[in-house]
């Protein structure tokens, strides 16, 4: 019988445990899957989120902190870079790196000289995130090139996501994240859940444990949106409604009635 001591849960938030909607900061984790991690928490090895959002962002959406269950969570945000551990209340994060900062004093302008100021601007401290659900859609793939030069203009990297383009420092991503929370527990079986491009290294990841001999399970919560995780899933579920059920099922068959 499977040991749930020895299971690592992993998950996307936005797109998985989270609908994709208009207004990033509206964007409330499932209720069904919350429920079922809070389930999950007492008696899996670890939970962890791994999301391209802050952390600060992620605990007030994730409702984690309003009841029992995850004070063991600990969520990796803006791709790895930052990490917030429930047990201690610690937060660790870097510094703003200057093309950040540089990016955020001339993006305006241009903007505005590139007939683009419909686009939606979100500044996540560490990154800059373009958006145009409900705006514009289809602008961000037509300034494509021109976003690429000026986030080379500042030394950012670009990481593209379901009608949104994110600049940002390179140097970490949700695969590094994933090698990083299984270190302290080294568990038997790993599963993860993400929905869009950012999580491809995590699934990359995931296959380089198995070939390392760890059961690991990766599911895929899809969308018309993006199916580039589809092809190495082991799951592919129906975007978060049905993430949320499997969330349930998976606490109904590892948690004692």
């Amino acid at each position: 019988m499977t040991d749930p001591g020895q299971m690592l849960l992993a998950l996307d938030f936005d797109g998985t445990l989270a609908p994709i909607v208009e207004d990033p900061e509206a964007a409330y984790i499932h209720p069904k899957s919350l429920d079922a991690l809070r389930r999950l928490g007492p008696v899996l090895g670890a939970i962890v989120i791994i999301t391209g959002r802050p952390v600060d962002q992620v605990r007030r959406l994730g409702r984690f902190e309003e009841g029992p269950g995850l004070e063991h969570l600990v969520v990796f945000g803006q791709y790895g870079a930052e990490r917030w551990d429930a047990a201690t209340g610690q937060v660790r994060r870097p510094s703003r790196p200057q093309g950040v900062s540089d990016l955020a004093d001339c993006l305006p302008q241009w903007l505005e000289d590139h007939g683009a100021s419909r686009i939606r601007v979100e500044d996540k401290g560490l990154a800059i995130a373009l958006h145009t659900r409900g705006v514009a859609p289809g602008l961000l793939d037509e300034l494509r090139p021109q976003i690429e030069a000026l986030a080379a203009e500042v030394g950012l990297h670009l990481e593209p996501g379901r009608q949104v383009i994110e600049l940002r420092a390179s140097g970490s991503d949700k695969g590094q994240a994933l090698r990083r929370a299984i270190e302290p527990t080294q568990p038997h079986i790993v599963m993860y859940a993400g929905d869009d491009l950012g999580d491809l290294p995590a699934f990359e990841e995931g296959l380089a444990l198995r070939a390392d001999g760890i059961d690991v399970t990766l599911v895929c919560s899809a969308s018309a949106e993006q199916d580039a995780l589809v092809p190495l899933a082991d799951v592919v579920l129906d975007g978060p409604d049905a993430v949320a059920t499997w969330l349930s099922e998976l606490a109904d068959s590892l948690v004692p009635a």
